[in-house]
């Protein structure tokens, strides 16, 4: 019972945080300005670069080695699959990015605001995926120092969806929603991140030989999102200090609560 309340209080956290982010509409009524939203982005960034080396892939190495088998195998099997997964997403799910006008996925009539929905939407499934299997890892080997590493991947990632949060609720005041809707829309997004983290706990229990396997696709499906959107987005189509910086900062943080608390 300890165990699962622990899991569901660090899903639950980071979901509360993408709707305090998006809780900013009612105080705001212009989006961030542009090299503000170069530093959040490219924080989100790093924090999931980080994420993905410590508490998904090394995890995922050791796990393997653990069971007898070649730690790299799965490491880069599961993170191939990862990104597959992600690319038939992107191909599959109609969606506009915040700083673009060009549609992608599916021909679709619906509202550029539910297209921005959708976006962010996606990339916080990998998200969702790591922060669940981490805690899953956890349980498996009940391990204090891997529940301290699993809930600062929590912390890691609640933080990252402030600004994400408001990053989709600005923006959406800006097209003529209500700040009501905004801030629903923002938290309608973070919905996934719980749904998926679940997901992926009941996949780690009845399937706990390929913990490897699930632990390095969730990295690949998140270096994809970094690749695909976050720092293309965080440099805004010419070089930008302020993004570059902001990777940096979002990896140090990222790093240094893992090993720190892990």
């Amino acid at each position: 019972m300890q165990q699962t309340l622990v899991v569901g209080g660090g899903l639950g956290f980071i979901f509360l945080m993408t709707c305090l982010g998006g809780a900013t509409v009612f105080f705001f009524r212009k989006s961030v300005k542009e090299g503000f939203q170069q530093v959040f982005l490219g924080f989100a960034a790093g924090v999931m670069i980080a994420a993905s080396v410590w508490s998904l892939l090394m995890p995922a190495i050791e796990e393997a080695e653990a069971q007898g088998g070649i730690g790299w195998i799965p490491a880069a099997g599961g993170f191939a699959l990862g990104v597959l997964f992600m690319l038939a997403l992107d191909r599959l799910i109609p969606h506009i990015h915040p700083f673009s006008d060009v549609k992608e996925g599916p021909a679709t009539m619906s509202k550029r605001t539910t297209l921005l929905m959708f976006a962010v939407t996606l990339h916080n499934i990998p998200e969702g995926m790591a922060v669940g299997l981490a805690f899953a890892l956890a349980v498996q080997n009940n391990d204090p120092g891997m529940f301290a590493a699993a809930m600062a991947l929590a912390l890691g990632i609640g933080i990252q969806n402030f600004p994400e949060g408001a990053a989709i609720s600005l923006p959406l005041r800006q097209e003529g929603m209500s700040s009501v809707k905004a801030f629903a829309m923002a938290c309608f997004s973070g919905v996934v991140e719980p749904v998926f983290g679940i997901i992926a706990v009941l996949l780690a229990f009845l399937i706990a030989p390929f913990m490897p396997w699930l632990l390095s696709f969730a990295a690949g499906a998140m270096i994809y999102v970094v690749v695909e959107e976050l720092i293309p987005e965080a440099n805004l189509g010419k070089h930008s200090h302020a993004g570059t910086l902001g990777v940096m900062a979002g990896f140090l943080v990222m790093m240094v609560l893992d090993v720190a608390l892990g």
